[in-house]
């Protein structure tokens, strides 16, 4: 799933296709649940507009319109927003992957799984929104609508302390894994560097948040800027579908601790990784380094 890194990268590399464009016609697949504003609605409202900025909360990305309305976007699980000229396998389908080698990858072409086509009148590059899971979405906000997910919203990750990790930990008798990823708390973590962070922290992801020192805190703050402000300059995790608005892959998963290396030594102590489900995600640390 991309989390904040993948996202704010997102952001940094399609604004730059979007803002100051104006938009000359849309295309979307079928109505489904990916829609939380129906197609039909989205392909007589876009067109016309241009983008003002683009702005990032958490795991969403917000596209300010000229008009006041704003287009919301969540890449869920497997969602990638990108170039139409981009070109990568991981935007192939898994037939397309079998039978084409890397060097035989033609540019994109939409498929099924591409739900909003966005064209200009500039004759430049389209954007693309592609999900095969459908678990993103997609909203188109009115002038001054509100939108709850966006409300709901704790502190940006990249701006974490550990005193607000503290505050948030008394009285919960959650995993402070659990924690991390409420998103109510701290806004865009998700299980990649939740892992991370709490290994550079010394602190085991089964502990009760409510057990959580102060100290401990500061350091699973101080992990969790560390691994964020990394994989954003290296590019993001490309560990099954992220791959950047340009096509490139991420470099961040060849850094990893501890995140989906269940039985490779530990890097620091060589005890093997465990993985362990916790709050229903799987869950990867070492029982040496981390207590």
């Amino acid at each position: 799933m991309p989390e904040l890194p993948e996202v704010e990268i997102t952001r940094r590399r399609i604004a730059p296709l979007l803002v100051g464009r104006r938009i000359a016609s849309v295309r979307t697949t079928a109505p489904s649940y990916f829609y939380l504003t129906p197609p039909a609605r989205l392909r007589r409202r876009l067109p016309g507009r241009s983008v003002q900025n683009m702005e990032r909360r958490g795991k969403y990305l917000i596209a300010a319109l000229d008009d006041g309305q704003r287009l919301l976007v969540h890449l869920g699980m497997t969602g990638q927003l990108f170039a139409e000229n981009a070109r990568s396998v991981r935007l192939l389908s898994s037939a397309a992957r079998a039978s084409l080698a890397p060097e035989e990858q033609a540019v994109f072409s939409p498929d099924q799984h591409t739900h909003l086509q966005l064209h200009f009148d500039d004759d430049g590059p389209g954007v693309m929104l592609r999900d095969v899971r459908k678990f993103g979405k997609v909203r188109l906000l009115a002038p001054g609508e509100r939108e709850p997910r966006l409300e709901k919203l704790g502190l940006d990750a990249l701006d974490v302390t550990g005193e607000h990790l503290f505050r948030a930990s008394r009285r919960r008798k959650v995993a402070i894994k659990s924690l991390l990823l409420d998103q109510s708390v701290l806004a865009g973590v998700g299980n990649i560097y939740a892992d991370e962070a709490l290994f550079l922290a010394g602190v085991r992801p089964t502990r009760r948040g409510l057990r959580a020192t102060r100290a401990e805190c500061e350091r699973i703050a101080q992990g969790l800027r560390r691994v964020l402000t990394r994989s954003i300059e290296t590019g993001g995790s490309s560990i099954s579908d992220y791959v950047g608005p340009d096509g490139r892959d991420g470099r961040y998963q060849d850094e990893r601790k501890v995140y989906a290396r269940t039985g490779q030594p530990c890097l620091v102590c060589d005890t093997q990784i465990v993985r362990k489900t916790v709050g229903q995600r799987g869950t990867h640390y070492c029982t040496r380094c981390q207590s």
